[in-house]
């Protein structure tokens, strides 16, 4: 079910089996699979999203996925899987099927563009980064009250982008400049304002090395003990920053290009994932650098430039945004140690902020892809869009990748059919950010249109207030 003012697409038979129906007037796109990953990460999706091989044959005959609810709660109560209780993987795949793709919500309209927006890893509180300075925390478990609004300090162009710490109990903001700010977001101030209300503490970025010239920070996060800050920078490099010493520990000079986007792999932060403007994915392993400057392996399959790495936790899977137009998803295993495969020359001329991408490239293919999946439907053009796995454990069991768009849509894949299982429509400018709730089928989309928005679930039958009844500001944009 939809609203008129969502515009929703989506394939019915995720929920109830029947036809899938589109909307009249909405865009036309294929429900067909992309491909089906003949790979092992189809199996680990499988079973963190699967259901219990006898809660599967409740009833004769043949076995068919999804089982339904009835189903699946008649073989709890009837203990058919010897558990007496539903297992984290039965839990997904309940869960999982009951996608957020009603509504929207409003939760905030604001008069400039947003660049950002994050849970926080218990859900209890989202982050929404603004080009206008304003980074606004709001206490989602309070009805989405502001709990703490946050002017940046020194703000070059835009936010571009935020990390909260493990603990909650700090948030550091990036902008094109060098010096990383970090926050105090448990204190009890409402507003805060560096060296008036509270201090916006400068972390700096610059090294020795840098040749002494100014860069800016497209990418910054914590590590998940919180000790150290991971950044990528328009000077080709990585930065890693100890928090506890209060000095960079680390600088790479990564790539030949922007590091548009850094992450940690995993939980124990020995690897570093990037991606850049040259097109090319890296892995870093801080236990064994070879040589200066030199990654663990490179992975190649993109066209063009990297707007965005999201990690699957593992430390061995992870999925990128690229500027030609695609989702990739990655296995370490297959990195290559150098890059010398010949992509040959482009033969149009393209820039992703101000053009559209050329027809003739759209079926183009790297002669060396390593990736183990594509994924292809949404736009990447204008800015640094960002894309997602679906949350983990007692939710989807990562079964969905997720990500904002150019053509102002939030697309939802399946990470092993590469299907397009649902594209929700109400924003008017790009959405460059999403994020979904850890355990709640809930995600919240912002746009440059400065909206931001809550997709749920209705499953109480609870319907959203009508737009038309909202007071919607005009915006100019410069």
């Amino acid at each position: 079910m939809g609203y008129a003012m969502s515009r929703l697409e989506i394939e019915s038979e995720l929920f109830d089996g029947s036809k899938v129906t589109n909307e009249a007037g909405s865009s036309t796109r294929s429900n067909k699979p992309l491909h089906n990953v003949d790979h092992e990460i189809a199996q680990l999706t499988n079973l963190r999203s699967g259901p219990h091989e006898r809660l599967r044959q409740l009833m004769p005959g043949k076995q068919q996925l999804p089982v339904s609810p009835v189903k699946m709660l008649a073989g709890r109560e009837g203990n058919y899987s010897g558990r007496g209780r539903f297992s984290s993987a039965d839990r997904c795949h309940m869960l999982s099927r009951y996608l957020p793709v009603n509504g929207p919500w409003l939760v905030d309209q604001m008069t400039s563009r947003a660049y950002v927006s994050q849970f926080s890893a218990d859900g209890s509180l989202f982050v929404a980064g603004f080009q206008g300075s304003d980074i606004r925390i709001y206490n989602v478990d309070r009805g989405w009250k502001v709990q703490k609004n946050i002017l940046a300090k020194s703000l070059r162009w835009t936010v571009t982008d935020t990390s909260l710490s493990p603990d909650q109990r700090y948030l550091v903001y990036a902008s094109m400049s060098p010096i990383v700010h970090i926050v105090n977001v448990g204190s009890a101030t409402t507003e805060s304002l560096s060296k008036i209300t509270e201090i916006h503490e400068g972390l700096d970025f610059s090294a020795a090395d840098d040749g002494g010239y100014p860069f800016g920070i497209f990418s910054v996060k914590f590590s998940t003990d919180g000790r150290e800050l991971v950044a990528g920078s328009n000077d080709n490099s990585i930065y890693v920053y100890d928090l506890e010493a209060n000095k960079l520990s680390l600088r790479i000079v990564a790539h030949t290009a922007d590091v548009n986007t850094v992450t940690f792999a995993d939980e124990s932060g020995n690897l570093i994932y990037s991606g850049s403007d040259d097109s090319l994915c890296k892995v870093w392993d801080r236990r064994c650098f070879i040589a200066k400057d030199t990654p663990a392996g490179v992975l190649m399959g993109h066209l063009e430039g990297i707007t965005f790495l999201d990690s699957r936790g593992d430390g061995r899977y992870f999925i990128s945004n690229g500027k030609d137009q695609t989702i990739k998803l990655w296995d370490i295993r297959k990195m290559s140690s150098n890059t010398s495969c010949n992509v040959g020359f482009r033969s149009y001329e393209w820039d992703y902020r101000w053009m559209d991408y050329p027809p003739q490239a759209r079926d183009l293919k790297h002669p060396c892809d390593q990736s183990v999946a594509t994924y292809k439907g949404h736009s990447v053009l204008r800015t640094l869009i960002r894309c997602y796995f679906s949350p983990e454990y007692s939710s989807t069991g990562q079964k969905y990748i997720y990500t904002g768009s150019h053509d102002s849509c939030v697309y939802i894949y399946d990470v092993v059919t590469g299907a397009q299982v649902a594209v929700l429509k109400h924003h008017t400018s790009p959405v460059r950010d999403c994020s979904w709730h850890p355990y709640y089928p809930m995600l919240v989309s912002s746009s440059w249109d400065g909206d931001v928005v809550k997709w749920g679930f209705s499953g109480n039958g609870e319907a959203p207030a009508p737009m038309s009844n909202m007071r919607i500001r005009r915006r100019y944009y410069y």
